[in-house]
């Protein structure tokens, strides 16, 4: 088993390396959002440890296309996936109880989000991978016989984030795994523990030795090796900006294969023919839904100028009623932020805004007043709506990546479509209208990977998903996933 109590009872993880659980020679402080106090140890691996799993995964890669059990074809990777699916279910309230505390996020926003879909992830890929279809031509007058096959890459590097933890991973795993490509990942350091758990699940499921590897460590050290390490071909990275440039750089000079999925400043566009009530119930939801610490979270909102007043008054007097609180509570909304660090930042952003004229809508007081005596020393704040917003203002700018929005008029279309636009990234947005084809028009024109009309994260894993801009590069998800962990060969037969 991989539980492992450590001093003072906390939680030790391990790095899982050619099938085995392996100590570390240091560790990282994990804290509890929710409390601020240290409640794990993580391993701070470096280039010995990367290099080691690099090497593990080699040899499984070079076994297993020897028809070992992970490589019968795509129905035995079919049973190990839907093996994986099943084990992971009989445990769900398990790790969603480890999520919500190493993450901060609201217990039942775990259970119900994110561990259903690491659930969903596994077995969509399961069923995906038997329905794949390779390409055939009879070239005459020749007579040859020409068809592609896909085959996997070797060793891939995933590097997953810490605000939607093994919701993201397992969406990097699933894919690559059911291609037939062996793995390290590098999860963040500050949410670890379900990935560290999640190696039990591949145990169990009877995924060969060396497989699939977890590393854990800093992305400056452990990550930056990953990355860099010659006889990794493909990285697939969820996270910042300033990372990714470092990835880009380095996996080009390597010609590896990347993904990059980044950040965003999501925009809804809201127009004055709208349901009212829908629109404002999830564009709460879509703001503050995880702490906002969703990189698919609405941090613009584009209100038309006649229904304007009515929304502000609306949308305020809801964003008041959100609790926050103790992640374990089930009344709770808005949950603990992932670290003290981050926190500061969040705030220092609303503050910068104020400085600079806009209106700030927040609950009033001190929020530790109202959180229980165990969540005093946690990153709690109150969720913000930023009205009276210049559109260069840096709350309008940039991700703020944190329980806040900024709510904004406009006149025409033309306008409010170039507006949304002027922005360094364009992962995703939403668009509100009763008129379906000025929807499909605004949609058409918006520079985002992904458009929500009268809806928002609705997601069918058959669709692409990615971003333009500075919100990254390459797409996953159904048949991008499996192009991606995949690389087409042509083979020529003559008759």
């Amino acid at each position: 088993m991989a539980v492992q109590a450590g001093q003072n009872g906390l939680l030790m993880v391990r790095n899982f390396i050619g099938g085995q659980f392996v100590d570390a020679n240091s560790y990282l402080d994990s804290f509890d959002p929710s409390t601020g106090e240290v409640w794990a140890k993580v391993p701070d691996s470096g280039q010995a440890e990367v290099d080691a799993a690099v090497d593990a995964a080699n040899k499984a890669f070079e076994s297993h296309l020897s028809s070992t059990p992970c490589h019968v074809g795509h129905g035995g990777r079919w049973r190990i996936h839907t093996r994986v699916a099943d084990i992971f279910e009989s445990r769900l309230d398990e790790f969603a109880a480890l999520e919500s505390r190493d993450q901060g996020k609201p217990l039942w926003l775990a259970s119900t989000v994110d561990m259903n879909r690491v659930v969903h992830n596994f077995r969509f890929f399961a069923t995906y991978i038997l329905h794949d279809v390779n390409r055939s031509r009879i070239q005459e007058p020749t007579g040859a016989v020409q068809y592609t096959v896909k085959e996997p890459v070797g060793v891939a590097g995933l590097i997953s984030p810490w605000n939607l933890p093994l919701y993201l991973l397992s969406f990097k795993l699933a894919p690559a795994l059911a291609a037939g490509n062996t793995v390290v990942a590098k999860p963040s350091e500050l949410t670890s523990v379900t990935a560290y758990r999640m190696c039990e699940v591949f145990i169990k499921a009877g995924i060969p030795a060396g497989v699939v590897n977890m590393v854990f460590g800093l992305g400056a050290k452990a990550g930056a090796s990953l990355v860099s390490h010659p006889q990794v071909p493909l990285i697939s990275f969820t996270g910042g900006t300033v990372t990714a440039e470092k990835i880009r750089y380095t996996a080009a000079q390597h010609c590896k294969k990347f993904s990059l999925e980044l950040g965003g400043k999501n925009a809804a566009v809201i127009f004055s023919d709208a349901d009212l009530d829908k629109c404002i119930a999830t564009t709460v939801r879509s703001s503050f839904l995880n702490q906002g610490e969703i990189c698919l979270c609405t941090s613009r909102v584009y209100v038309q100028r006649d229904i304007y007043p009515t929304f502000v008054e609306r949308f305020v007097k809801e964003v008041l009623k959100l609790k926050v609180g103790d992640p374990t509570d089930p009344d709770t909304f808005v949950g603990a932020l992932i670290s003290k660090e981050h926190l500061a930042k969040v705030l220092g952003a609303i503050r910068g805004a104020e400085q600079a004229g806009a209106t700030i809508h927040s609950q009033v007081g001190d929020v530790t007043e109202q959180l229980p005596e165990h969540c005093q020393g946690g990153y709690f704040m109150y969720p913000s709506v930023i009205t009276d917003v210049a559109d260069d203002c840096a709350a309008m700018q940039e991700e703020i990546f944190g329980p806040v929005t900024c709510v904004v008029p406009f006149d025409t279309e033309d306008e409010v479509v170039a507006r949304v636009n002027k922005v360094q990234y364009g992962l995703c947005g939403v668009v509100w209208s009763r008129d379906l084809s000025r929807a499909h028009r605004v949609s058409r024109r918006l520079q985002v990977g992904t458009v929500w009309v009268n809806c928002w994260l609705v997601r069918d894993l058959n669709m692409p998903f990615g971003g333009v801009k500075e919100s990254g590069v390459g797409r996953e998800g159904g048949h991008d996933s499996l192009e991606f962990y995949t690389h087409e060969k042509t083979i020529c037969v003559h008759l």
